[in-house]
């Protein structure tokens, strides 16, 4: 911003005793432009059209109505699947909550000395929290086969990378005295980990796994999307068959899942406040 406040110097205003002072120009205009510019190239980049936009919206409604009411009769097709998809979030949410406490460990700078160690699993966190859950799940089907295990690991690499890179910073940000004490006391960096570093992190940690929890249990919804099990897959076969009234009676059994959960999840994270 300095080249704008070249192009456009600072208004000088005179006080009422003779002291001159600067206010800098608005920079709220150079950035109206810069979003119009980027919105402009990406009309044209994605191919979006306003047209296909105000002839095509009503098309959602006459979906949601024949979604209107729920087929009750499809419900038992659901349980099942829909078991899958809570067994896949449960699993691969505590099984990455437990690994990411290792990665944080040894990606900390302010534990681990090493900084080839701890930049190589900050490295690795921030690999898996670039890949789409979806694309993650999709080539673990080609690795594990079709069914929920492919969609297990997919939950469970992104629960390790989110809830690591959080611990990790939290981690890096800890006063240390503590655990230092301990190491000078002849402790090791595991024992001294466990009694000065985990009681600080733990209610955090807590904290974020059950937020991560009951975002995986949407997340899963979908992956049947890649042939990874659970609702998704259901979801994708009454889409394609036009069988919107199932459509809507699956939407709202995971809706109203999702719901208790995050209900049970909020409970508790304020109870770790």
């Amino acid at each position: 911003m300095m080249i704008y406040d070249k192009l456009f110097p600072p208004k000088k205003i005179m006080l009422a005793n003779n002291k001159i002072v600067e206010e800098k120009r608005t920079k709220t205009p150079f950035v109206l432009v810069l979003i119009a510019i980027g919105f402009v190239i990406s009309v044209n980049v994605t191919g979006f059209s306003f047209a296909t936009l105000l002839n095509r919206w009503q098309e959602f409604f006459i979906i949601l109505n024949d979604m209107i009411p729920p087929n009750i009769d499809y419900l038992p097709n659901i349980w099942k699947p829909l078991l899958d998809t809570i067994k896949m979030s449960l699993v691969g949410s505590l099984l990455g909550s437990l690994v990411a406490i290792v990665f944080a460990l040894l990606a900390s700078s302010n534990i681990i000395k090493s900084k080839i160690t701890a930049g190589f699993f900050k490295f690795i966190l921030s690999v898996l929290r670039t890949l789409p859950t979806l694309v993650t799940a999709l080539i673990a089907t080609f690795v594990f086969g079709l069914g929920t295990m492919a969609g297990t690991i997919a939950i469970f690499l992104f629960s390790l990378s989110y809830i690591g890179k959080l611990l990790y910073e939290q981690i890096e940000n800890i006063d240390m005295g503590s655990f230092e004490a301990l190491e000078s006391m002849g402790l090791t960096k595991l024992q001294s980990f466990r009694y000065a570093i985990i009681p600080e992190i733990l209610p955090t940690y807590l904290s974020t796994s059950l937020f991560c929890f009951e975002g995986n249990v949407r997340y899963a919804s979908i992956l049947g999307y890649v042939g990874a099990g659970g609702l998704g897959l259901l979801l994708n076969e009454r889409l394609g068959w036009r069988d919107y009234s199932s459509v809507g009676m699956i939407l709202v059994v995971l809706a109203v899942t999702v719901f208790i959960i995050e209900r049970i999840s909020e409970h508790f994270r304020k109870k770790l406040q």
